[in-house]
């Protein structure tokens, strides 16, 4: 962890073999995302996809607060204008523009989790939070509404009355009613939600880095275009991933009964 920073937005890089670890770092600030801190993540998960080395990454908060959100002071102008945009290489973290991250995202939510974090967490393959966080969609109270995808995921994801109950009064929920509403994966202790991530992170990077991106490819059009789309996919990415390395790997992997061994070829 770094010194509470209550300057600019930045994120932290650490590599930990082929798992990427992404820290949001504006803790004086409760992590609230300001024009800088967008850019560097969103710097951060372009470096995660065209590093092969890569297989999944975590995104975590420095401090006590995962994210208070967007950090309208600083944002508003910039957005009112038009002029706020994500630096050349980077990916959308709320995937809602531009080209889709092909590679797993694990969160780890302590704390504050406000407004652009569930929209974060939403965008995300699987989220761990602690017991004791705290969320809410603030924005009808802000004078706009949901900016990074909530007003479709948080419906997808709970239902029309639940996400509504949220995001058309601002009130705040619980780790255990984000579980119930299946905006998380998993609920641990004060503490264990970026060691938890980790785990996760663990066994996704054990997997066939190859068959990982083709199921988050067919996911992803499903949820995009429709279950036509994802379907007219599947014979292709059958023939592509059953010629390669690692389908070899883990036929034989399975014969001679040892952990496989994929190279993402």
């Amino acid at each position: 962890m770094s010194e509470a920073n209550s300057g600019p937005g930045r994120v932290s890089r650490e590599q930990r073999g082929p798992v990427f670890l992404i820290g949001l770092d504006r803790a004086g600030k409760r992590n609230a995302f300001d024009s800088a801190l967008l850019g560097e993540l969103s710097l951060a998960l372009g470096e995660y996809e065209s590093n092969d080395e890569l297989r999944c990454a975590v995104v975590f908060a420095h401090g006590a607060h995962f994210t208070a959100g967007l950090d309208l002071m600083e944002l508003a102008p910039k957005l009112a204008s038009g002029a706020l945009a994500y630096p050349p290489g980077g990916i959308d973290p709320w995937g809602v523009g531009g080209r889709r991250r092909r590679k797993p995202v694990v969160v780890a939510v302590n704390g504050t989790c406000w407004t652009a974090g569930i929209e974060l967490m939403l965008n995300a393959d699987i989220v761990v939070a602690e017991r004791d966080a705290r969320f809410a969609h603030l924005e009808v109270l802000r004078g706009i509404a949901p900016l990074g995808g909530s007003s479709v995921r948080f419906t997808r994801a709970a239902g029309w009355s639940d996400a509504m109950r949220y995001l058309l009064t601002g009130d705040e929920f619980d780790a255990a009613e984000a579980l119930r509403m299946r905006l998380v994966t998993e609920v641990v202790e004060p503490g264990e939600a970026l060691a938890r991530a980790l785990e996760f992170a663990g066994k996704i990077a054990l997997a066939a880095p190859l068959g990982v991106q083709a199921t988050l490819e067919s996911a992803f059009a499903a949820q995009d275009e429709g279950d036509a789309a994802a379907l007219a996919l599947l014979d292709e990415q059958m023939l592509r991933l059953i010629r390669s390395e690692d389908a070899r790997e883990g036929v034989m992997a399975m014969m001679q009964k040892r952990a496989p061994v994929f190279k993402g070829r």
